[in-house]
């Protein structure tokens, strides 16, 4: 091992201790967010002060050395009411986009909830519950048209290392039926970095280059423009985005390598 991977080592340990005292910071906080008055003004609130935290332990990972980062047409995430679609390759996609992403909303696991860590801001946030059924198309369309940037990653989990992208249908219903335009959003690492079933210590041999890049818009029906069912027309769409990530994943990550 060399020592610059072992420094990576100590570093990750590092800043996911930091990354822990925070959620501990917040677990104290936590019921004092709760007093905020106002449902709106406590969502705000406590997603603005996420955003500062996602944003600092961003650049606490950088100033270590523990990953680079470049981010292309960000400016892209400052506007209000997007539905952001993002592939998920890493633990880190979401520290990335929420610490890019003003009024920031997210559809997250249900087991979060029961996280003694993370129980109290993502409820404070008012974050979306992923078992809410059908319910929770609904209120995602609601939180989008209520200006809110919606967060979602198709693939409801991340992808393994060198596996295709398989996308499932929660993402596609939630633009059909809502006719919303989609800010695509393409995460690609140089190394594999916190993926799935792989534990913080095995760091890659070298430091992974996170690259970041907020695509054009699709327009509600960019991807299936003929009038179809709502059922059959997520389906098609989820099978067209799906398509669409994987070229645009084939274009971009061997410029990362």
């Amino acid at each position: 091992m060399t020592a610059e991977r072992a420094w990576r080592i100590t570093a990750t340990a590092f800043c996911f201790a930091v990354f822990g005292l925070g959620g501990l910071g917040f677990l104290l906080l936590g019921p004092l967010l709760t007093l905020i008055p106002g449902t709106a003004r406590r969502h705000a609130f406590t997603r603005g002060l996420m955003r500062r935290g996602m944003g600092a332990f961003v650049l606490l990972m950088r100033g270590c050395g523990v990953i680079s980062l470049s981010v292309h047409d960000a400016h892209r995430l400052q506007r209000r009411g997007q539905f952001i679609l993002a592939n998920h390759p890493s633990l880190l996609d979401v520290v990335l986009l929420i610490a890019l992403t003003p009024h920031a909303d997210c559809v997250v696991k249900a087991a979060l909830w029961r996280n003694p860590f993370l129980r109290w801001p993502v409820a404070a946030a008012g974050f979306l519950r992923n078992d809410d059924g059908p319910g929770v198309v609904d209120a995602a369309i609601r939180s989008v048209r209520n200006g809110n940037n919606l967060i979602v990653f198709p693939e409801g989990t991340r992808s393994m290392p060198g596996a295709g992208l398989r996308f499932l249908r929660g993402a596609g219903n939630i633009a059909v039926r809502g006719e919303l335009a989609v800010t695509p959003v393409l995460i690609v690492s140089s190394e594999p970095m916190l993926p799935k079933h792989r534990p913080w210590y095995r760091v890659p041999r070298r430091r992974p280059h996170f690259t970041v890049r907020v695509l054009d818009d699709l327009s509600p029906t960019a991807l299936v423009p003929e009038p179809i069912p709502a059922g059959l027309g997520a389906r098609r769409y989820t099978e067209r985005l799906q398509q669409r990530f994987t070229e645009e994943i084939a274009r971009h990550e061997p410029a990362t390598r």
